[in-house]
C-alpha cells in the first residue's frame, strides 16, 4: 500500500472494527460503487459504504490514477442526524508530487455560542492539534476562508513532506480515539443543556449541504473532470445525508 492508502484504510478498518459496522456491497459482493474515469477503461477507485448501530453511515472514497500522479483516499464517519457527536473525517492524498492530509471532527453546533459543547467535543484534541502544528515538513493547505467556516477550529489540513506524512499515525489515532470516546460514551447533562437551543438534525443537514457543496469546495470540479459529472454527483450525494442505498 502507498502511504496515503495505508493511513486511510488503516483508519477505516479501525472504525469498522470498533463500530461493529456492516458493509453495503455492490451486486457482485464487491465495493458499493466501482469508479471509472476519462483516463481510460480501467477502474480507478471505489466507494465503500458501511453502517452500524451507533454510527449511522461511513463512506470511503478511493481514487488512484497513476497517469496524473493521483493517490487519494477519504473516509467520513457520520453520526445519526440528531446526535451531538461530531462526524469524523480523514483525507489522505499524494498528488502532483505532494502529500497532503485533512483531519477533523466536524462540529454539530455553532462553536461561537456553545463553549460547554466545545470543551466536551473538541478541546481534548488540543494536544494532538498542537503536536501536528509543531511538526517539521508541513505547509499550509490552500483552503478558502468560507470553506473553513463549515469545519471545526481543530481541523488539521496541510501539505506534508514524505517524512512528516509518515509521522501522522499518532495524531490521526488521537483524533480517532477521542471520537470513539464520544461515540461510546453518554452525553453529559451540561452538554445537552448547552445544546438545548439547537435543532441538531436541521443544523447538520445545512452544514453537510455546504460542506459538500461544489460552490464551497472546488475539489468537486476536479472530480467531475476526472470521473465525469454524473459520477462525481453520485459520490457527493452519498455524503450529504445518512440515507443508505437500497
Amino acid at each position: 500500500m502507498s502511504l496515503p492508502e495505508e493511513l486511510c484504510i488503516g483508519t477505516l478498518d479501525e472504525i469498522v472494527k470498533r463500530g461493529n459496522l456492516t458493509e453495503i456491497t455492490g451486486a457482485d459482493g464487491g465495493p458499493f460503487q466501482v469508479l471509472g474515469s476519462v483516463m481510460g477503461p480501467d477502474p480507478v477507485g471505489s466507494v465503500r459504504i458501511f453502517t452500524g448501530e451507533k454510527i449511522a453511515k461511513v463512506v470511503y472514497v478511493g481514487i488512484v490514477v497513476p497517469q496524473i500522479q493521483m493517490d487519494s483516499h477519504m473516509v467520513f464517519a457520520f453520526m445519526p442526524d440528531d446526535s451531538p457527536v461530531p462526524h469524523y473525517t480523514l483525507d489522505s492524498v499524494h498528488a502532483g508530487g505532494h502529500y497532503a492530509f485533512h483531519i477533523d471532527l466536524i462540529q454539530r453546533a455553532d462553536a461561537g455560542t456553545h463553549m460547554v459543547y466545545n470543551d466536551w467535543a473538541h478541546t481534548p484534541l488540543t494536544e494532538a492539534y498542537e503536536s501536528v502544528h509543531a511538526m517539521e515538513g508541513l505547509s499550509k493547505a490552500a483552503l478558502a476562508p468560507r470553506q473553513l467556516t463549515v469545519m471545526s477550529s481543530w481541523m488539521l489540513a496541510s501539505r506534508a513532506s514524505e517524512e512528516a506524512f509518515a509521522g501522522l499515525h499518532a495524531p490521526v489515532n488521537a483524533y480517532l480515539d477521542h471520537w470513539f470516546s464520544l461515540v461510546e460514551g453518554g452525553v453529559p447533562a451540561e452538554v445537552a443543556a448547552d445544546l438545548a437551543d439547537t435543532d441538531l438534525a436541521a443544523r447538520d443537514a445545512k452544514n453537510r449541504a455546504l460542506l459538500f457543496s461544489p460552490d464551497v469546495d472546488k475539489v468537486w470540479a476536479q472530480i467531475s473532470r476526472l470521473l465525469t459529472e454524473p459520477v462525481a454527483e453520485s459520490i457527493r450525494l452519498q455524503l450529504v445525508d445518512n440515507e443508505l442505498p437500497a
